[in-house]
């Protein structure tokens, strides 16, 4: 650790947000051809009018990039000043990662780099884990990125699963600083008993080496789409959600009063809506772009906390309240101020 690292206290804040979204729209109308639904029945039971998703020739190391690009220019944030970069998906371009890839696409030759897998949760996962390294004086500016493509995985005859998911990439700039934390609290769990109400397993020759010939040598593995226990995963979020905000709040010392936004995981409205009720958040004070992009994964909460930066929703000094909850099972909380 170098002396300028040695010299910083533990404190950090959140000087930047950008996200990055594919141009090519999949609409309600457009699912009604492919599935027996309508627009009505997703709007009302999701929210959800459109998503995004990948084209022919996109991917999500590029779109993480972007993202990543965008929050370091509102952060003033070189490339050559970034010392580490964390990629939160479930959807890599590579079985092996893809955050690598992030990093030399920004140019942040100085930097190290790892993916977080944790679903739905992973951003705030990420977060949570960019803390930690600044507390300890390790690094000094880490880039988080969300993204996810899980249309790669959607079977579009599952009208339980593909009217909800699109694509997207969402990032913020964590740097170090004297004085007090923006990271104000957190709350992370797990229960992998809750692992098959929500998954996309692993689909090959079993779970080991069991090639008997040169055909099987060289056939290819691959991972089920995605499957869903919807009424499970809803009384899941509902609960889990209140659940690690209410315990981020304790961490940070904090009530549900000195909230002022809600930035969760955008899955869908009624849970946004059940949340806040529990948690005493006006709906006026929740941010919800579920309309047009759908559930998008790891990206949901970095696009969503950017759309509303950048509309001047949320100003510097305001308290946000996030939560992720997602495949595993997972859930994660974190309580931070802005800018």
């Amino acid at each position: 650790m170098d002396a300028e690292l040695k010299s910083w206290s533990t404190g950090c804040r959140i000087a930047g947000s950008g996200s990055s979204v594919p141009e090519a729209v999949l609409t309600n109308k457009d699912l009604e051809k492919l599935v027996d639904t309508n627009d009505e029945w997703i709007r009302v039971r999701t929210g959800i009018s459109r998503r995004h998703v990948l084209g022919e020739h996109e991917n999500l190391s590029e779109h993480s990039a972007r993202a990543a690009q965008h929050a370091m220019d509102m952060a003033h944030v070189t490339a050559d000043q970034v010392d580490l970069v964390l990629l939160a998906t479930s959807s890599p371009d590579d079985t092996f990662g893809s955050a690598c890839q992030v990093q030399a696409l920004l140019g942040a030759k100085q930097a190290a780099a790892f993916d977080i897998t944790a679903a739905c949760s992973g951003f705030v996962v990420a977060m949570n884990t960019a803390a930690q390294f600044i507390r300890t004086g390790t690094y000094k500016n880490i880039v988080v990125i969300g993204a996810d493509c899980l249309s790669r995985y959607v079977d579009w005859r599952d009208r339980s699963t593909c009217i909800l998911f699109g694509d997207a990439s969402g990032a913020v700039v964590m740097q170090a600083q004297s004085g007090d934390c923006a990271l104000l609290g957190s709350c992370m769990r797990s229960d992998g008993t809750g692992h098959k109400h929500l998954q996309a397993c692993y689909e090959g020759q079993g779970h080991g080496m069991k090639a008997t010939s040169e055909q099987d040598a060289s056939s290819m593995s691959s991972f089920h789409n995605i499957t869903m226990n919807g009424q499970e995963v809803f009384r899941f979020a509902v609960r889990a959600v209140p659940d690690v905000i209410e315990g981020a709040l304790v961490d940070a010392g904090l009530a549900k009063a000195d909230v002022d936004w809600l930035v969760m995981h955008q899955a869908n409205q009624r849970i946004l809506k059940a949340a806040a009720e529990r948690l005493h958040i006006p709906m006026d004070r929740v941010v919800s772009n579920l309309n047009e992009y759908g559930n998008t994964s790891a990206a949901s909460i970095p696009l969503a906390l950017d759309e509303a930066v950048r509309a001047g929703s949320i100003q510097k000094g305001d308290v946000i309240a996030s939560a992720g909850f997602g495949a595993g099972l997972t859930w994660a909380g974190a309580i931070y101020r802005w800018g």
